[in-house]
């Protein structure tokens, strides 16, 4: 593999998208963890590393999440700062309109994402859709970088992927984004779909006023906040009438959590072959011998 350090140190930058952690792990919440341990599952983890340093020294200029793609500027060694694309195909139209069917049909999926958070359990629907939220291979991310560097992911990319896990901590509707649904769309056709099933109006939108009918004349009543307005669209379901299911979970859940299928010795390709004075390839090659020995049939 040929060796860049010839290129020199990045170019400084001021005002680059610089990431909030200043050490150990990137990401909070459980999609950027669950992204970035999905990457890694591709055994892309070292390459990861690289790009480490750069997304906390700032030195992404630019970060667009649209439908289908990420693209990125990176300030590099070089004047020109790189172009970075990042591609994962966006769910159909025809798909989205069954998911958002699914999302709608179920009180617990409707309020937590009217109220602004994505849910655990939403992984799950979107499997049992057949359409995973994250990539399930290496290969249904199409990266690319303008940079030298013939490695995928080049540290680049690298930064980009980590600046990407952040953005889903600010805003997890983005990875939603990402996969073809804005948060505005997604939300105004949840409203719309949770009014035609209660029969009532829609509950206003971001486009609307916050306006709540008084049910006594002249009396001013004010507009819901937070909780109480998301859940303002939904149907009031008797207790009695769901006493059976109230601690039914609104999926099915697993018998036990999930965990990605990787090999036993990911963490060796990872690291790379240890230095010589330790015992270099040979030493590696033994301790993948004992990986497969000891670990699971």
């Amino acid at each position: 593999m040929s060796d860049f350090a010839d290129y020199g140190r990045p170019r400084k930058v001021d005002g680059g998208l610089r990431a909030r952690s200043a050490r150990g792990a990137i990401g909070r919440s459980w999609w950027s963890r669950r992204f970035l341990e999905v990457l890694e599952s591709f055994a892309l983890g070292t390459r990861l590393t690289r790009g480490r340093s750069y997304a906390r020294a700032g030195q992404v200029l630019r970060l667009d999440i649209a439908p289908g793609r990420v693209t990125a500027q990176v300030q590099g060694s070089r004047p020109r700062p790189y172009e970075v694309s990042i591609a994962l195909t966006a769910f159909p139209a025809a798909l989205w309109t069954r998911i958002e069917d699914e999302l709608a049909g179920q009180a617990f999926f409707s309020a937590r994402l009217l109220a602004g958070d994505l849910p655990d359990e939403l992984e799950e629907l979107f499997v049992t859709a057949g359409a995973p939220l994250f990539p399930t291979a290496v290969d249904e991310l199409t990266q690319r970088c303008n940079c030298p560097d013939f490695a995928v992911p080049c540290k680049h990319l690298a930064a980009t992927f980590y600046l990407l896990a952040e953005a889903f901590d600010a805003d997890p509707f983005e990875l939603l984004h990402w996969r073809g649904r804005s948060r505005a769309d997604l939300l105004d056709r949840l409203r719309a779909r949770r009014a035609e099933a209660t029969g009532a109006a829609a509950p206003p939108g971001p486009s609307t006023p916050d306006v709540i009918p008084s049910a006594v004349d002249a009396v001013d009543v004010l507009p819901p906040v937070g909780a109480a307005r998301a859940l303002a669209g939904l149907a009031a379901t008797p207790l009695a009438e769901a006493v059976d299911r109230f601690w039914a979970a609104p999926v099915p859940l697993a018998d036990r959590p999930p965990r990605l299928a990787t090999g036993p010795d990911l963490l060796l390709r990872q690291l790379g072959p240890p230095a010589p004075a330790i015992g270099g390839p040979g030493l590696l090659e033994r301790l993948r011998r004992a990986y497969r020995a000891f670990g699971p049939g």
